[in-house]
C-alpha cells in the first residue's frame, strides 16, 4: 500500500480544499492519503511514504502560517529523507510578480536540503487564471501518484 502524506499550507482555504479533493478522489484500497491541516515534523518523520505539499502563498511570497512551524523545524533540524519522493502543488497570484508561488519554492528547497527526491515538475496554479484550483490539481496529482507508484515497483 502507498501511504501519501499531504502537507497543507493554506491562507484562505483553497489549498486545503484542493488537498481534500485529492484525498477524496485518489484514495483507494492501494493508496491511503492523509491530509495534514497543521503539519508538524512528525507528519514527515513518523511516516515513510511519498509527500505531497499543497500550499498557497502569502502576498509576500511566504509559507502560510499553518505550514510555517513545520517549515522552520524542518530547516532547523534537517531530518534526512534520503530519496523519499515528494511533489509540490502551489497556489498563488501572478499579479504579485516576483513572489508568485514563493511558498512552493521554499518548500522545495527545504525538502531537497534533507535529500528528498522531487518527482515531477511543480504544479503552479495562478488565481488570475483558475477559479477552481482542485480541478487543475486533480489530474496532476493522479499523474504524480502513478509515477511515484511505478517508480516504487
Amino acid at each position: 500500500m502507498t501511504d501519501v502524506q499531504i502537507l497543507v499550507g493554506s491562507v484562505y482555504g483553497g489549498a486545503l480544499m484542493t488537498a481534500r479533493k485529492i484525498r477524496d478522489e485518489l484514495s483507494s484500497d492501494q493508496t491511503r492519503i492523509t491530509v495534514h491541516e497543521k503539519p508538524t515534523l512528525a507528519s514527515l518523520t513518523g511516516t515513510t511514504g511519498p509527500i505531497l505539499v499543497c500550499t498557497s502563498t502569502t502576498g509576500q511570497g511566504e509559507v502560510p502560517d499553518n505550514l510555517l512551524p513545520f517549515y522552520v523545524e524542518l530547516r532547523d533540524t534537517l531530518p534526512m529523507q534520503d530519496g523519499r519522493p515528494f511533489g509540490i502543488i502551489v497556489l498563488g497570484d501572478s499579479s504579485y510578480g516576483d513572489t508568485f508561488c514563493g511558498a512552493g519554492d521554499q518548500m522545495e528547497e527545504a525538502l531537497l536540503e534533507v535529500a528528498a527526491r522531487k518527482v515531477s515538475d511543480t504544479l503552479r496554479i495562478d488565481a488570475m487564471e483558475t477559479m477552481e484550483p482542485e480541478a487543475e490539481a486533480l489530474p496532476w496529482a493522479k499523474d504524480w501518484l502513478e509515477q511515484v507508484v511505478t517508480e516504487a515497483s
